[in-house]
């Protein structure tokens, strides 16, 4: 008896505990400072440096971040901490501001025109079952990306009766139901103009890979564009190495920013999502179609398990009626589906 009166806390003991035990305000504080840090981290992305492509490498994944604010809520409700479940509400609403649209369907009916652009991956050991799968979809115009010269030939053959029209320059091509007229390539790499000197010539790509053409249709001229921007690359020297992708968007939009028809849509893989800064200029001139009329996401890459939307149907002067990804195919990403009207 003695014994436990005299362990028993005294009433100064009991009120020195108290004054110093941390409130429910005062609890979380790690939790507080990542929260706030999140929040500020996807609103003020555009000002990360890009310097070895951090901030492209940020702006890549930025979706993503979402899925951090229902595991820092969890956090906030174990600790019982009403300031880091407050704070989550920055991240919640730049969020749900950047990010939200996406997550409704927001196709409707009607179209004139049905676009599929495909990069069908240099690997892919089936052409013929990837061309049937693409003819399938009823597209009007079909642009395929990454044609090598023993594939091309396959797609030739295999596509000739759903599309009389095509053109191919380089890696890249357009397959169409309507007359094509204006085909020419499209200098992705600077090769001329003041520029040209200051690029590598072993950055240079020796083949084409893009290219315009102009569609005939019953409301008019069309101006499409096909493109494979350059590949990113993981460089323990250099870090998320964007050079060449950079470079090819640069010249992608100049070309768009000359185009005199008002009606353009551009097809492709362009390597990066149109979060990225890199497409500022390209963005700034034609919106993505799956943006408008889209359901989700948009994820095309890679084809098993998409994480990133980095194949895309960009237009100006049309509207997109719905948006989807298609099913897998053969190669490594995932086809794009659009349906326009005037």
């Amino acid at each position: 008896m003695a014994t436990s009166q005299l362990s028993a806390p005294t009433p100064a003991r009991r009120a020195l505990r108290a004054a110093f035990r941390p409130g429910p305000w005062r609890r979380g504080p790690v939790l507080v400072a990542l929260s706030l840090l999140l929040g500020l981290l996807m609103l003020l992305h555009a000002r990360i440096t890009d310097r070895g492509g951090l901030g492209s490498l940020v702006e890549t994944f930025l979706p993503w971040y979402g899925l951090f604010v229902p595991a820092l809520l969890a956090g906030a409700l174990w600790r019982r901490s009403p300031a880091a479940a407050v704070a989550l509400l920055l991240p919640a609403v730049v969020w749900l501001s950047q990010f939200g649209v996406l997550l409704g369907d927001r196709s409707g009916p009607g179209g004139d025109l049905v676009l599929v652009s495909h990069n069908v991956g240099a690997e892919n050991t089936d052409p013929a079952g990837t061309a049937r799968t693409l003819a399938a979809s009823g597209a009007d115009l079909l642009a395929l990306e990454e044609l090598t010269p023993q594939a091309q030939v396959t797609y030739e053959r295999e596509l000739a009766q759903a599309y009389p029209f095509h053109a191919v320059l380089g890696t890249v091509g357009l397959w169409s139901r309507l007359p094509l007229s204006d085909t020419q390539q499209i200098d992705t790499e600077m090769n001329a103009g003041p520029l040209a000197a200051t690029i590598p010539a072993e950055a240079k790509l020796a083949e084409n890979r893009a290219l315009r053409a102009t569609v005939a249709t019953n409301h008019g001229p069309l101006a499409v564009y096909v493109a494979h921007l350059g590949s990113v690359r993981v460089n323990p020297r250099k870090g998320y190495f964007t050079d060449s992708r950079d470079r090819n968007a640069r010249a992608l939009a100049r070309a768009v920013a000359a185009e005199r028809n008002e009606r353009v849509v551009l097809l492709g893989d362009l390597n990066g999502t149109t979060d990225d800064r890199a497409f500022a200029d390209l963005t700034a001139r034609l919106r993505p179609a799956h943006d408008l009329a889209g359901d989700g996401f948009g994820f095309t890459w890679p084809a098993s398990l998409p994480v990133v939307r980095i194949d895309h149907i960009l237009v100006r002067g049309v509207r997109p009626e719905a948006a989807r990804v298609l099913p897998a195919t053969g190669s490594d990403h995932r086809p794009v589906f659009t349906r326009i009207s005037w």
